[in-house]
């Protein structure tokens, strides 16, 4: 979905930055993060899938984790809202 949403701002002429462009912030994170020597050509897709196989876990829930990890070490990850009542 990411890579979709990445050529639609392409063929759309749209600039915006994306944390998740090949090469971008959260590509350069997960290879550290993995213990990775030198980047992927894979991609940071891949290398998630390979990972969570690695940890017989589903892809999904391990990219939302590692999300959640790399968005409350950049300090933008979402504020936890208390429920209304």
């Amino acid at each position: 979905m990411l890579t979709g949403y990445r050529v639609a701002l392409e063929i759309h002429s749209v600039d915006e930055d994306s944390d998740f462009a090949h090469g971008g912030p959260f590509s350069e994170w997960l290879w550290k993060r993995l213990g990775m020597s030198y980047p992927s050509a894979l991609g940071w897709a891949a290398e998630t899938e390979r990972e969570a196989e690695r940890r017989g876990m589903p892809a999904i829930q391990l990219f939302f984790a590692l999300l959640d990890e790399f968005l409350a070490e950049q300090g933008s990850a979402p504020e936890a809202t208390e429920p209304a009542r």
